[in-house]
Parts: C-alpha cells; structure tokens; sequence
C-alpha cells in the first residue's frame, strides 16, 4: 500500500513543482541588477582592501603591456670590462653604437683594447688610448675622453681597414702591427669569442 501511495504522489509532486518553476521564471527578471529593484532590497556594495582576489571581473577589458628591450651585446660587453675591471664598463653601449655606426663587430674594439692595454690598464698618461692607435715611437695620440677615443678609433678602423677589406684579426694585423708574428691576431681573435 505504500508504495501505491508513493506511486499516486509522484505526479502531483512533480507537477507542482514544475508550475512553481515556470510562475517564478516568469515573474522574476533576469538581469540579476534589476532582481534587487523588483525584490525591493538594495544592492550590496563590496567593500574591501583585497579586490585582486575577487570573482568580479573588472570593467576595464583593455590589456597593456610595458616591454623594455636591451641590446643584448651591450650587456655582453659590460660582463666582459667587468670581469677585467676595465674604466670601459660604462662605456659599452658606446662601444655597440660605435660599431654599429661603423659596421665593425661589436666586439672588436674591446679586444683590440685587451690587446694592446689589458682593456685600458696601461695606456699613456692622460691620453684614453687604449687602443694603441697612433703610437709609434714617442709619438702619441692622445683623445680627450674615452668617448673621444672610441669615436675615432672606431672611425679609423672603418675607414682604413675594413672599408679596404682587412674584416679579420689577421688581416688587420697586417697593417695594424705588421711587426708580429700572428700572436697579435691569435689573442685578439680569442678576446673576441670569450664575447661570445
């Protein structure tokens, strides 16, 4: 019997609850902001120091994006002075700008200057060649900055050297330092792969 009466039960039960389904979805809104105006009651604000954890997304939906971008070669080089301790240091992106201006690798001054000066640890006084550029003798070229001095030597390697074709340390040593026996080439070449 009382499962009967389970079984009689059943539809009327789910009958109901269909038609209170359906009279509440008519009635109430949809819009969840319109829910409080219809109920009468307000709508809670949300009051909190904690907003990047909360379930709300926010009204702004533009994405921005802040990307610095360094010359990777510039940071190359300040490890390279660094680790000589070179007063070049500071002067690395000089360096890369130089050799850009002038299509020199970016790594052959700095070791044509830990060639001829142990990257500027001795050169002659007051004169920011560390380069030995136009020292012959007791004459000396002397520059008034390191800034200077990068210009120029940059400038005359273009000009005359790579400008006639002298692109590698060997073939600059011939005109550079024709005196050496390859030695010059041979530690400049390897001054330049530990930029690598």
């Amino acid at each position: 019997m009382r499962q009967f009466l389970l079984l009689a039960l059943w539809p009327i039960a789910t009958v109901s609850t269909l038609t209170i389904s359906v009279l509440l979805f008519l009635i109430l809104p949809l819009n969840p902001s319109q829910t409080g105006k219809v109920l009468g009651a307000s709508t809670p604000e949300l009051h909190t120091t904690y907003q990047q954890f909360s379930a709300v997304p926010a009204s702004d939906t533009s994405v921005a994006q802040n990307v610095t971008v360094t010359d990777a070669r510039i940071e190359i080089l300040k490890q390279f002075l660094g680790r000589y301790d070179s007063p070049l240091v500071n002067h690395a992106k000089t360096l890369v700008e130089t050799a850009d201006k002038y299509h020199l690798d970016f790594r052959l001054l700095p070791a044509v200057a830990m060639q001829e000066s142990g990257l500027c640890k001795v050169i002659p006084d007051e004169s920011h060649n560390c380069w030995g550029y136009g020292i012959y003798g007791d004459k000396v070229l002397r520059f008034a900055s390191y800034e200077e001095a990068i210009e120029k030597v940059g400038s005359g390697l273009s000009s005359d050297y790579v400008y006639d074709g002298l692109t590698t340390p060997e073939l600059i040593m011939s005109r550079y330092t024709p005196s050496s026996n390859g030695s010059w080439a041979v530690s400049v070449r390897h001054f330049m792969e530990e930029m690598e």
